[in-house]
């Protein structure tokens, strides 16, 4: 696991540059069918524009929790699989046009360079409660719901373009 802000914001940077490397692909690719499902199933069954409608929603949503985390004294924060919000985003989202999916990647991503440049390690290790997987810590989430999820994400997509 990444343990400070700059190694977060390495990965980060790298993970989301290599998401935009795939912009071109995936667009030679259109039309992509829409997946049947993307509610509390596998993401791993996403095509690829459920999979970049959930990554344009969840980078400035965990960005948010964090931001609770650090302004709050062991706050409840996060979501489960199946948040009617997360899912009816996939849903209505999914059918625009690929250019405005990753723009709002690259904008998502970017508003996490002001944090990770000046959070330090007292910050990292505040913590919240996740209904969930419970006490986790700053840099937790960002290791398993930011920075580790974009990077499965980009791998993700690179297989399903083959």
């Amino acid at each position: 696991m990444t343990d400070t802000a700059a190694g977060f914001a390495s990965r980060l940077t790298a993970a989301a540059a290599a998401m935009g490397d795939l912009r071109g692909p995936v667009e030679a690719g259109e039309p992509w069918p829409l997946a049947e499902r993307y509610g509390t199933e596998p993401e791993s069954s996403w095509g690829p524009r459920e999979v970049l409608v959930h990554v344009a929603e969840m980078l400035p949503y965990w960005r948010g929790e964090i931001e609770r985390i650090l302004v709050e004294d062991d706050p409840p924060f996060g979501r489960v699989a199946d948040d009617p919000i997360r899912t009816l985003t996939i849903g209505r989202d999914r059918t625009l046009p690929i250019r405005e999916l990753f723009a709002r990647i690259e904008a998502g991503a970017a508003r996490y360079e002001p944090l990770l440049a000046t959070i330090d390690p007292v910050e990292l290790g505040r913590h919240g409660r996740h209904p969930t997987r419970g006490e986790l810590t700053v840099a937790d989430v960002l290791e398993i719901n930011v920075v580790g999820h974009l990077e499965s994400h980009v791998v993700q997509l690179r297989e399903a373009l083959g």
